[in-house]
């Protein structure tokens, strides 16, 4: 196990912001990160879990407490059954599930970060997300102060949810256990429409795992969301703001606003999401609030390939990020009454 002390907190995430924590451990063993966690936990030092962090908004001001890098590594593929350790790579897990021949993760390639923090924001993109694959997720429970293993009910899944994001200080993950399909070599049925026109399927099709996999990263690194060093479009969390799920009433009255603002017949994005609830598209309502793709003079600005993330230009500071975060949920409150939320935690920050 590593410390530092007075360590930089900026190069362990992909926003490149934030300033230093006052110590930093890296655990390279389950046991480790155990150990890491109950040392803080005993001198009731505040504890901050850091993975690949792709998910990560820290203040300028650092972290005042104990940051715990995990870099655990593991990869077991038992038939159609995978564990892996939190700290492996999730991009290079879902490559190896690929070649593999299974499907299930084809299409969350390219989503950067660890694998342990995937079934605390429900990682999701073009179809798929990881509730309908994770069987269990073994985690250090603190507050019992003993691992535990929880059951894919018991993780509370929902739309970037689920238990362990509703009990930030109580759950730290150790490894997750998914079961695949294995269809011969083909994807799960295609779910998303543009995932399925880029590929020339119709919604429901399978195609080959790797004409799956490699489609979705031409797709995300069409909208700067596979990382690159040297695009600043990728100097991001990805998607900062969830898609609003509104309730039947909020949708009217959304759908009202839009015809106001746009004209009688404009129809917003809408999706079903469960009983008298819809979901719309945080992308779409900054792009009609009036802020477009590269939005933005300072040193933070709109990504020029996709309004749903925010960058960091090379020399912002959160505080930069932060302004225009609150200038894009300003504005598309006022122009459709909807409150857009950050998808990214937030350390010793808030919009």
């Amino acid at each position: 196990m590593l410390e530092l002390l007075d360590a930089p907190l900026a190069p362990l995430t992909t926003f490149r912001l934030g300033g230093p924590a006052a110590r930093l451990v890296t655990a390279t063993t389950d046991a480790e990160v155990i150990e890491a966690v109950r040392e803080a936990d005993a001198a009731g030092a505040p504890l901050l879990v850091v993975g690949g962090g792709s998910n990560l908004v820290i203040g300028d001001k650092g972290f005042a407490g104990t940051a715990l890098r995990i870099a655990t590594r593991g990869f077991e593929l038992r038939g159609t059954t995978l564990e892996l350790a939190a700290g492996e790579v999730w991009t290079d897990a879902v490559a190896r599930v690929v070649d593999a021949g299974l499907a299930g993760i084809e299409c969350l390639a390219g989503i950067p970060g660890s694998a342990g923090a995937t079934p605390i924001q429900n990682v999701g993109a073009y179809g798929q997300e990881v509730a309908s694959t994770v069987t269990e997720v073994v985690a250090y429970d603190r507050r019992a102060g003993e691992t535990v293993t929880l059951t894919n009910a018991e993780c509370a899944f929902s739309y970037r949810h689920s238990r362990f994001k509703a009990e930030p200080e109580r759950y730290v993950v150790l490894r997750v256990r998914f079961e695949l399909e294995d269809a011969g070599g083909l994807s799960a049925p295609v779910k998303y429409a543009e995932t399925a026109r880029a590929l020339g399927v119709e919604v429901g099709e399978r195609v080959g795992l790797a004409a799956a996999r490699e489609t979705v990263l031409k797709l995300r690194a069409g909208k700067g969301m596979v990382l690159d060093a040297e695009d600043h479009d990728t100097w991001s969390a990805g998607s900062f703001f969830t898609n609003p799920i509104l309730t039947d009433a909020e949708f009217a009255a959304f759908h009202a606003r839009v015809g106001e603002r746009l004209g009688v017949g404009t129809e917003p994005p809408a999706y079903p999401a469960g009983e008298g609830r819809t979901k719309t598209s945080a992308a779409w309502l900054i792009d009609k609030a009036g802020f477009t793709k590269g939005y933005g003079t300072g040193p933070a600005r709109l990504s020029t390939k996709h309004t749903l993330a925010l960058t960091n230009r090379g020399t912002a500071t959160t505080e930069d990020l932060l302004t225009l975060a609150r200038e894009i949920v300003t504005g598309v409150e006022a122009a459709f009454g909807v409150t857009l939320v950050n998808e990214p935690v937030m350390v010793g920050v808030s919009l």
